[in-house]
């Protein structure tokens, strides 16, 4: 039987404006960082949700209470296979506070996103579920 890890990603979302996290990939590439959305694992004992609430707080100190799952995905990195859970974080401010491993934030408008996100398959996705 195959087992997958589980990813979780957190799409934080302002009235129209979605934060976008600049941060680091790998320096073997050629642009090691790059803008993405929140991403995270699952720590014992959490619920996939409980990880993504986590994370957006720790990771930008904003405060999200509930978080909706728009689509899932599969993927394979190497032997691995992984479930993608992306939850779409509603919040109310635009104040953030960054961790200290991420590089810069900014907040943009849906049609601004494909200008910094390079993973056309996660926007198509977002397209295709509603949010973009």
């Amino acid at each position: 039987m195959d087992k997958y890890g589980v990813k979780i990603k957190g799409i934080v979302r302002c009235g129209e404006d979605f934060l976008i996290v600049k941060k680091w990939y790998d320096d073997r590439i050629d642009e090691p960082y790059q803008w993405e959305f929140l991403d995270t694992q699952m720590e014992e004992g959490e619920t996939p949700k409980d990880a993504c609430l986590r994370h957006v707080q720790d990771a930008t100190g904003i405060y999200c209470s509930d978080a909706t799952i728009p689509y899932t995905w599969v993927y394979k990195l190497g032997d691995n296979k992984f479930l993608g859970i992306a939850f779409l974080c509603e919040v109310q401010d635009e104040i953030v506070f960054l961790s200290e491993d991420l590089v810069e934030c900014k907040w943009v408008k849906a049609g601004e996103l494909k200008e910094y996100i390079k993973n056309r398959g996660m926007l198509a996705d977002m397209a295709d579920a509603g949010i973009i």
